[in-house]
């Protein structure tokens, strides 16, 4: 089957000599300056970047990393290491130094590509001594042992390396439930059977655009942007800064878009800052001016050329859904993992099944388990985990089906309901992955507090439910409750600060409740049972996420 598919490699060669002066991707610079490349651009600067990674005389198959937030030359660097013979590894922009230290070792980065950061100095102290940098265009202050300029200075390479279908092309890290990284592992051919099929099935072609936004180290981002727009053509517009994210989108006016669903809802309130809530409801509801209307509000946000509009990592409300169908534009749901290259369940336009996400991917099997769990099986499953044989073969089974860890049910029309979750581990509404483990024991240091469940699934960020100890409650009864406060503010305070940016805590919320093993909320060997907690709690969520303070008390 692999020798059927389409490398990325070929591909991107293939549109180069195709359509070498069509614009490829679009990137603001520093004062309000725009950067237009060309695909023969990009592949002359990957050429010449490849022709000086072979110049290191590295090994074939090296671990090169990439560290920066998205920009042109993210992908361009990508396609340099795959031209050179090795292998990529993305790091998401925002990790602390601990974290970065710990993908780069495991990883054994040859090299690794610095490029546009927010806080540099906060994560360049996880990068080895001995371990050579190469600043990118865009890139914070600070001394690299190379810069850009000096890869551009070699010649290009003047062959079309075609990596083997089965060879390794990159590793992306996500976090396991112990909060130690795991290396996911995919070959070109993992890349090439999903790209492919995606933009086979929603037609995605040369004049297509697409705004780069979120983190391209995310395998959502980089096969619905990088790979997409090899396989496509597409056109990619780069995202400056949050600051600038409304114009950089009226700017591309992409016509196909993915986001998360917190992307989603903040559309909406930028919307309702405007125009109250109540008079969009009104207008839209009118024959012919709704529909122009709704017209205008997408025009607002840059979102009026959209023919496909996608949300993932979370599931989405569906109020919110049909909100913005009563504005004219349908959001489909997509399901997927690291694991499978996101690859995996899409809603078809003009077949929304209500409470549920969608059907199979062309070329995805599906089953479900005896204990309800989803597994499925496509040429996009992982090749497995970076040095780690045994959590692959828990998560692979012998007859080549991905566990997801999520439960779920199918209908005879092939569409997946999730219902649950078999691993404790939670995604945000980011689309980014908790372990809450590490955080609740990090809290559970604190003298005054006897439990601790850290929650957030399909929240922006988690928080922290807190059973008081007796000394505590003991406390509180006595009227000191004011210095409780603000030990629990100061300690939540610090351990944010030994987190990475997706896991810090929005607050603590101190239950009123003792869990324990009579109420239900304790095993018999004292473990908190995460859906009885989830399951009592869930109600007040909503509330207890607009709230403003840090240290909730819920009486």
């Amino acid at each position: 089957m692999a020798d059927a598919i389409r490398l990325p490699l070929q591909v991107f060669y293939q549109r180069e000599a195709r359509h070498p002066n069509k614009p490829y991707m679009v990137q603001p610079l520093p004062g309000d300056q725009l950067q237009t490349l060309s695909w023969a651009d990009v592949g002359e600067q990957a050429r010449r970047s490849a022709n000086w990674l072979r110049g290191r005389e590295l090994p074939p198959g090296s671990r090169i990393a990439i560290i920066s937030k998205n920009c042109a030359h993210w992908i361009i660097a990508d396609l340099a290491i795959w031209m050179a013979g090795h292998v990529s590894v993305p790091l998401y922009p925002n990790l602390t130094a601990d974290s970065v230290r710990q993908v780069l070792q495991h990883s054994e980065a040859a090299l690794v590509f610095i490029g546009k950061l927010d806080d540099w100095p906060g994560m360049a102290a996880g990068v080895p001594a001995d371990l050579p940098t190469i600043g990118l265009p865009l890139r914070p202050p600070g001394p690299f042992s190379y810069l850009w300029d000096e890869l551009q200075a070699c010649a290009p390479i003047q062959d079309d390396p075609t990596p083997a279908a089965e060879q390794l092309a990159t590793i992306i890290y996500t976090s396991g439930t112990t909060g130690t990284p795991k290396g996911v592992m995919h070959s070109f051919s993992n890349l090439g059977f999903a790209a492919s099929q995606a933009t086979e099935l929603f037609g995605v072609g040369e004049d297509d655009r697409v705004l780069s936004y979120l983190p391209l180290c995310h395998v959502a981002e980089r096969m619905f942007v990088e790979l997409a727009s090899i396989y496509s053509g597409q056109t990619v517009f780069f995202a400056e800064s949050l600051e600038t994210f409304l114009d950089d989108l009226k700017r591309a006016r992409p016509t196909v878009i993915f986001g998360v669903p917190r992307i989603w809802t903040k559309f909406q309130m930028g919307v309702y800052s405007k125009m109250p809530a109540a008079r969009l409801d009104f207008l839209l509801k009118l024959p012919l001016l709704g529909r122009l209307v709704g017209n205008k509000v997408l025009a607002g946000l840059g979102l009026d050329a959209v023919r496909y509009a996608l949300s993932g990592a979370a599931p989405v409300p569906e109020a919110l859904l049909n909100w913005y169908k009563r504005l004219g534009l349908e959001v489909l749901e997509v399901y997927g993992m690291t694991e499978n290259c996101g690859y995996s369940h899409v809603g078809r336009p003009g077949q929304f099944k209500q409470g549920w996400i969608g059907q199979n991917s062309p070329g995805v099997e599906v089953r479900i388990a005896e204990d309800g769990e989803v597994q499925v099986r496509s040429g996009a499953t992982m090749q497995g985990y970076y040095k780690d044989p045994q959590k692959t073969a828990q998560t692979i089974t012998a007859d080549g089906f991905l566990r997801t860890g999520d439960k779920g049910e199918q209908d005879s029309e092939g569409n997946l309901r999730l219902t649950g979750r078999i691993k404790e581990i939670f995604k945000t509404s980011k689309g980014k992955y908790v372990a809450p483990a590490p955080i609740e024991n990090r809290l559970a240091v604190h003298s005054r507090i006897e439990q601790v469940c850290v929650v957030g699934d399909g929240m922006a960020q988690p928080m922290a439910l807190c059973v008081l100890s007796e000394v505590g409650r003991q406390e509180i009864a006595n009227g000191s409750r004011g210095d409780l406060e603000n030990s629990l503010k100061s300690l939540l305070e610090q351990v944010n600060l030994d987190l990475d940016k997706h896991e810090r805590l929005q607050r603590l919320v101190l239950v009123k409740d003792v869990w324990a093993v009579d109420n239900g909320f304790l095993t018999p060997t004292l473990k908190i049972k995460r859906t009885v907690v989830e399951g009592t709690y869930g109600p007040h969520f909503a509330g207890w996420v607009e709230g403003r303070e840090t240290v909730l008390w819920h009486e």
